[in-house]
């Protein structure tokens, strides 16, 4: 049983009990030498601070089983522990120096306790006091690192989350039709089939390479875009058309990963697929007046007459998951601006600086 007590209660308990044989060892002493030049004296200290030891850890026990308890009760459970010790300590004292001075009557018992109530009974009374004071400071303690530790495990889990969630916008109907592709092509061309199947590979590195908390430079993500625009092109020949318009300085602009790929994603499924003639896909990157860098993911498909413009993914979270995980990187400034009417579909977003803020940014709506 003492083996399993944390080792936190073990030094709080011995230091305690250390602080106390101090005190002992002084008032022994201090009376030995000043006022009874006796071994009993030496001896009657000794006895107490034993007795003090078992109280403590008693002390320990006891607290330890009120915390299970409302408030009210541990304050009146405590009151009664207070006066359990006094009169344990009291009774000790009396019997170390009257009783067996001859004082042996219930009347000088009674007595001698009546004068502790005096002053010299706040030495008693710390005993439990400090005891009680101590073990509440290392629950209070205990309770606050247990609220982190939570705060940090539940952290982990809404990580473990976002990471499941963006690893999970790889829509499976995307590698379904790829892997029917990839089966066509083996027939026809065995080097566009190794092509793709290289560019499916590299879209799945990234993708599990990827840490919500991690940003890369803008660069790696158009690299994992053209991977992914290829694909589809496979699928959809020359009804697919993607044009970047990425300004040279943006390339090394830090954003999290796959945050642009929901967005071409939602232009390809609903805006070009269900469009007979299909259609283009642009995307464009620019820095603004002001600072930060504007992100457009443009399409002249079905616009407003889609079935569908703001999911994204297959599990419908694509599009709100990139705007909750920018809002989480950059702040509440940095939102999806949406566009659909019968021209098109259009997604914007600003990533600012650090040091920008949303005022005097020029930007064109065209």
């Amino acid at each position: 049983m003492f083996r399993e007590i944390p080792r936190k209660w073990v030094n709080a308990y011995l230091l305690i009990v250390l602080w106390y044989a101090i005190n002992y060892m002084i008032s022994a002493i201090s009376e030995y030498q000043i006022f009874s030049p006796y071994t009993y004296v030496l001896w009657n200290g000794l006895y107490m601070f034993e007795v003090v030891c078992i109280l403590v850890f008693l002390t320990f026990i006891y607290a330890n089983f009120l915390f299970n308890y409302r408030i009210p009760v541990q304050v009146i459970g405590h009151l009664f522990g207070l006066t359990v010790n006094f009169m344990v300590m009291g009774s000790l004292a009396y019997f170390l120096e009257s009783y067996l001075d001859g004082d042996v009557y219930m009347d000088d018992w009674i007595n001698y306790l009546k004068e502790l109530m005096s002053w010299r009974a706040l030495r008693f009374h710390d005993q439990y006091i400090i005891t009680v004071f101590i073990y509440y400071i290392i629950r209070y303690i205990d309770t606050v690192r247990d609220q982190e530790r939570e705060k940090i495990e539940l952290a982990i889990k809404n990580k473990e989350m976002q990471m499941s969630l963006l690893k999970s916008q790889i829509n499976p109907h995307f590698l379904f039709n790829t892997l029917n592709s990839i089966s066509t092509l083996i027939h026809f061309s065995k080097d566009k089939a190794r092509k793709m199947i290289s560019q499916l590979s590299d879209i799945f590195r990234y993708a599990m390479d990827s840490y919500d908390d991690q940003l890369v430079d803008l660069a790696e993500e158009i690299e994992f875009i053209d991977n992914y625009v290829k694909i589809q092109q496979v699928r959809f020949e020359e009804r697919l058309q993607f044009v970047k318009e990425i300004e040279e300085e943006c390339l090394k602009t830090k954003i999290p990963p796959m945050i642009l790929q929901p967005l071409i994603e939602n232009a390809v499924k609903y805006g070009i697929g269900p469009k007979d003639e299909g259609g283009t896909v642009k995307l464009t990157a620019k820095r603004i007046i002001g600072g930060g860098v504007y992100f457009e993911v443009r399409d002249n498909g079905l616009g407003s007459q889609a079935a569908k413009v703001l999911d994204g993914s297959s599990s419908g979270i694509g599009m709100k998951n990139s705007e909750k995980r920018l809002q989480n990187i950059y702040g509440p400034l940095t939102t999806f601006k949406v566009v659909s009417n019968k021209r098109g579909y259009k997604v914007s977003f600003i990533i600012l600086n650090k040091k920008s803020n949303n005022n005097g940014y020029i930007v064109s709506d065209n």
